[in-house]
């Protein structure tokens, strides 16, 4: 949820991957010049790049089985299938199972738009160890990200300015800074990535995963989307219909609604989270040191982040945690009652002075690394999602829409309204007001939503099964907190999902896990 640019979806996997912790193999040429004969040279894999967030070269998984890392050529433009091309960057893990058991490759998308699946993928490998018996592994960096033909705007020490600013602005001087930081970091995206730009749609990226699907072998894709790769799983659908062989959504974008609604939805799941959060702060045996109830714990939160806009304090040095900061470090640790620890920690430390946990969380988020470095997923994550979205919105338009989302949360609203401005003056008109999904024809797909969800909202789940079709969408409700449902660990779910995805067991629909 970095703001100003509007992450729609982030997946936790993705922002994970940043807080705790060139591709060598190239597809070789085809003779008759069909990128669907290329061959994939897979080599070990090297460190990530600084677009891919950084960090080591990834480990084997426990069973042993190290990752092999390709890059598959895609057509740069679609519509010139023998024009230019880009690389595709690929990692797998091959089926550690006997191989008469084997039934093809399993890719992964894990959200954003913008993260990178190469660097996603190990680090929750052995999350997925029991799919990994009878399937390869296999996750990408979309077009735009990481190795991808990566979209590049801002400098670090720009990026730094830019999600310090006050997003949130109170008068017609910080609208104006506002309009202004955000018309400078879209027309860096154009100048330093003109060539890319009109190309990093999520059409385009379904039709790279179609051509994926047949230079790995597979007849059909069998598919893992969490959350924006939900949406991504249902554009492949709708255009690929007959092509879709298992697949699972978890954490699901609501694909009716256009950006504005999804914004709004945002706002009312972040909402609904801290609300879980503070009860489940305050009703636990020993002290909660945040404040006694619940509406104590959002009281002394919505005073912090109001003392922050006069007065910042101390973070990581030299930068000072904001307001625009602090409320993104909240925002992020709302993803998972995982972090639900290191919120209270945070919160209880900035109260005495000190950010550093909060700003931690709020790096985490914006893809910033311990050294500085920014991966690309925010601009991966806007160029994406203004070329997806058609809506231009304005200052007049969002100022008259506040009263709405500040509805929906005392905390997030103004946060979230004001991110509406973030594809204003984008270079690339955006493709239409939501995507469709309708996929007549498909296999069954599991639609796996999460009553707790705060960045993709349960109600979406049954919107996408809706969409999908009659006979497609088969849904799966699961009572708990934090975005997704299978990595939560319930036994339900990962049942439930392994039975589908393994033995082609579909599940009832309307099953419900808690």
């Amino acid at each position: 949820m970095a703001n100003p640019s509007r992450l729609r979806a982030t997946a936790l996997t993705t922002s994970a991957v940043l807080l705790f912790a060139a591709l060598t193999g190239c597809g070789g040429d085809s003779e008759d010049g069909d990128l669907t004969h290329q061959r994939l040279d897979w080599k070990d894999c090297p460190a990530p790049s600084e677009a891919e967030g950084g960090g080591s070269a990834p480990s084997p998984l426990p069973n042993g089985t190290e990752w092999e890392c390709a890059t598959m050529k895609a057509p740069l433009d679609w519509t010139k299938p023998k024009g230019d091309t880009i690389g595709i960057a690929l990692i797998r893990a091959r089926a550690d199972g006997p191989a008469d058991r084997r039934i093809g490759s399993l890719v992964f998308n894990f959200g954003g738009p913008g993260g990178s699946g190469v660097t996603t993928l190990p680090a929750f490998g052995p999350d997925y160890a029991a799919l990994g018996t009878r399937y390869d592994l296999v996750s990408f960096d979309p077009r735009g990200v990481g190795r991808s033909a990566p979209v590049k705007c801002e400098s670090d020490a720009r990026l730094d300015v830019f999600f310090q600013q006050d997003a949130t602005p109170d008068d017609g001087a910080e609208r104006a800074e506002l309009l202004r930081r955000t018309r400078q970091f879209n027309a860096a995206c154009e100048k330093n990535s003109r060539k890319v730009l009109p190309h990093v749609r999520t059409t385009d990226a379904a039709r790279d995963m179609d051509l994926m699907r047949q230079v790995l072998g597979d007849r059909k894709l069998h598919y893992f989307g969490i959350s924006y790769g939900t949406e991504l799983g249902g554009v492949y659908a709708h255009l690929f219909p007959r092509n879709v062989g298992r697949a699972v959504f978890d954490a699901v974008v609501d694909p009716t609604q256009n950006a504005e609604q999804g914004a709004l939805g945002q706002a009312k799941g972040f909402q609904l989270a801290l609300d879980n959060f503070a009860k489940d702060c305050t009703s636990k045996t020993t002290e909660c040191p945040i404040g006694d109830t619940p509406q104590e714990v959002k009281e002394r939160i919505a005073k912090l982040l109001a003392d922050l806009e006069k007065k910042p304090i101390p973070g990581i040095s030299p930068r000072e945690l904001t307001q625009t900061a602090a409320t993104n470090g909240i925002a992020q640790s709302l993803y998972s009652k995982d972090f639900w620890e290191y919120l209270t920690e945070g919160l209880e430390e900035a109260y005495d002075g000190d950010g550093k946990i909060l700003m931690l969380l709020s790096d985490s988020m914006n893809g910033r690394s311990e050294n500085g470095e920014y991966s690309n997923l925010a601009a991966a994550n806007a160029a994406i999602n203004c070329s997806d979205d058609k809506a231009r919105y304005t200052v007049d338009y969002v100022q008259r829409r506040l009263p709405r989302f500040r509805a929906a949360s005392e905390l997030f609203g103004d946060y979230l309204a004001w991110g509406m401005i973030s594809c204003t003056d984008w270079a690339v008109p955006g493709a239409a007001d939501h995507p469709d999904v309708s996929a007549r024809g498909s296999a069954p797909i599991l639609v796996v939503g999460n009553t707790g969800d705060p960045a993709t909202p349960y109600e979406g789940a049954r919107k996408m099964v809706k969409a999908l079709g009659k006979g497609v969408g088969v849904e799966l409700t699961y009572k708990g907190q934090g975005h997704g449902a299978y990595d939560s660990k319930n036994k339900c779910v990962q049942r439930a999902v392994n039975d589908y995805l393994l033995d082609g067991k579909v599940p009832k629909a309307g099953l419900v896990c808690s």
